[in-house]
């Protein structure tokens, strides 16, 4: 049995490099099919149990706040008397999620994010931790059995990206293969989902700090951060080709990260 775990998702960063599309909203309410990609990453840890949020907003924050404000109205069944100027829910479409939804400033760096919803974590022993821009299909309670079993104060889940360009087999000449997406078979890079100990909490020092320059680095030095490998699905959402291609595999039978 997994101990239900609270889930911390940045969602306040610019997104400058998906420009065309965080010109209006913020880069997690940026849609794959109809839902917006934060909506995904939350369906997937749900998926596993793990239905209590904490959002950290920042640019563009009353777009997500706007969201969940409505989703009853955007996801259920309504009728509408103008009569009687009544609006009545008549089918509940929603999620049994807990959502917190805490402004953690325009500027403040990754880590930084992290130490400004303290309090809503402080008494638990771990939490999980992902930005609102990558989706993947590993199985998260995995990595918390292996997070518990190592003791130590991060793991952050390993993934071979995938690279950006095809590659062609070639024998003397002749092409003999062309693979359109081949993942890479070089080194494992951070996928961005993590379980972190409340202890990493005390490794921040400023609203300045970047978990990834700052923080991650120091816990490597102390021997405090394990990888826990995933060979399955991963895919980050930061270019307009990115998000071509998550809407692609959206539209398949069998979308790689729709655990649920």
């Amino acid at each position: 049995l997994f101990k239900i775990m609270k889930v911390v998702i940045l969602a306040g960063g610019l997104g400058t490099r998906l420009i065309e599309e965080t010109k209006l909203v913020p880069k997690p309410m940026i849609r794959i099919g109809d839902m917006p990609i934060l909506w995904h990453i939350m369906k997937y840890f749900s998926h596993f149990g793990h239905k209590e949020f904490i959002i950290c907003l920042g640019y563009k924050g009353d777009v997500i706040r706007d969201f969940f404000i409505n989703s009853l109205r955007f996801n259920g069944d309504i009728e509408i008397d103008l009569k009687e100027n009544k609006i009545n829910i008549v089918k509940k479409n929603i999620d049994d999620w807990q959502i917190k939804l805490i402004n953690t400033g325009l500027s403040s760096n990754t880590a930084g994010r992290i130490k400004k919803i303290e309090k809503y974590i402080i008494n638990d022993q771990n939490f999980l931790f992902t930005y609102g821009d990558g989706l993947i299909n590993s199985d998260i309670n995995k990595s918390i059995k292996f997070h518990k079993k190592h003791k130590k104060i991060a793991t952050v889940t390993a993934v071979r990206p995938m690279k950006r360009f095809g590659v062609m087999n070639i024998s003397k000449t002749k092409v003999t293969a062309f693979n359109e997406k081949p993942v890479d078979e070089g080194g494992w890079i951070n996928g961005g989902y993590f379980v972190l100990s409340t202890k990493i909490l005390k490794y921040i020092q400023s609203p300045n700090s970047v978990l990834e320059k700052d923080i991650l680095p120091k816990l490597a030095k102390s021997n405090q951060l394990r990888a826990f490998h995933h060979n399955g699905f991963w895919h980050p959402l930061d270019t307009l080709r990115d998000k071509i291609n998550l809407e692609k595999f959206w539209n398949l039978k069998n979308t790689p990260w729709k655990v649920w």
